[in-house]
């Protein structure tokens, strides 16, 4: 009985050793490139590399970083990427109305309460008396591109502070680092710049913090864009990615959005350990323990469950299409789709 149990055992072992050996090309991790910005608003996906999240649902994810949204979603439309996750802007809705873009699931959002964009004065415009939102009027100010999520940002500051956007004068600058620049030498007067950006530029004297756009408007400014032929030719794929997404948008949520009694930020060490990972992508060249610091201090809101304001985003559709940036036929309910994030 014991000889028979014995090469039972063996023969197992065997056969283990065989379904290894052809289950290492049969099972095989899929690849996908998601074309991202170097931005806390990313830091569930981030998370999701970090924890292995992807490479549980079998997922080999390459990140391709970029300097603006809209060349992210041209990697997409042009098949160089499968996934972007970057802000909606009047660019990305004209490529999905025409059929190159799909959007799955949210990333970071404008919420009260929380941190977001900030508006920011050069020096001398401060100095000049430009410290609040409503002195905007007549102000020159960088975006990175015309239908960017701040020119968008800028309307809304306008229609709350009760003034023409017409009486804003927009200066297109194309990348973060060249609205940072230009800010900093007075070039325009003020800008829109992520937490994480922004708080730095203060900190080292080179601007100064007008108002926090969260305070204005409840906005879902970002998405997670997808390839229509990866949505509709490998749908488990996209499916995969969500849920792993998910579960870093998650794990972003229980780390970096609490606060405590007094409203302050939570730093502990769940947090620090979330804020490092992150930080890894985001602040690159700074010693890990000050990057950290940095998220922790800049932490966007983002939706736990990557859950899509479908409203929001036809309101802006409706916007850039007043401002005629967005073709009279984009019909949100053509591209959102909704189903992945149920």
């Amino acid at each position: 009985m014991a000889r028979v149990g014995r090469r039972t055992v063996l023969a197992g072992v065997a056969a283990g050793l065989l379904a290894g050996a052809f289950g290492s090309t049969a099972f095989a991790a899929d690849k996908v490139t998601v074309g991202v910005l170097r931005f806390v608003s990313s830091g569930g996906l981030y998370l999701a590399v970090e924890r292995g999240h992807f490479a549980a649902e079998g997922l080999e994810v390459e990140l391709k970083f970029f300097e603006a949204a809209q060349p992210i979603a041209v990697a997409i439309a042009s098949g160089d990427a499968e996934f972007g996750l970057t802000g909606i802007t009047a660019g990305s809705l004209n490529l999905a109305g025409k059929g190159g873009l799909k959007i799955v699931a949210s990333q970071g959002a404008e919420k009260k309460g929380f941190i977001g964009n900030q508006l920011v004065a050069s020096n001398e415009a401060f100095g000049r008396g430009l410290d609040k939102p409503e002195k905007l009027a007549g102000a020159t100010v960088a975006i990175s591109q015309v239908g960017s999520t701040f020119h968008y940002q800028f309307g809304q500051i306008a229609a709350a502070k009760g003034f023409e956007l017409s009486k804003i004068s927009m200066k297109p600058l194309q990348s973060l680092p060249n609205m940072v620049a230009a800010v900093k030498t007075s070039q325009v007067d003020a800008t829109i710049l992520p937490t994480h950006i922004a708080g730095p530029m203060v900190d080292r004297g080179e601007a100064k913090i007008i108002a926090a756009l969260s305070d204005i408007a409840d906005y879902q400014y970002g998405a997670l864009f997808a390839a229509p032929k990866a949505v509709a030719e490998k749908r488990d794929v996209v499916q995969r990615f969500v849920r792993a997404y998910q579960k870093g948008l998650a794990d972003y949520g229980a780390s970096l959005m609490r606060s405590d009694a007094g409203g302050k930020r939570v730093a502990d060490e769940a947090a620090a350990t979330a804020a490092t990972q992150i930080a890894k992508y985001v602040y690159p060249s700074d010693p890990p323990a000050e990057g950290a610091a940095k998220v922790i201090a800049s932490a966007p809101y983002c939706d736990p469950t990557g859950k899509l304001d479908l409203a929001g985003i036809e309101a802006q559709i409706a916007w850039y299409k007043s401002e005629k940036l967005v073709d009279a036929g984009v019909d949100a309910k053509a591209f959102v789709d909704l189903s992945f994030t149920r």
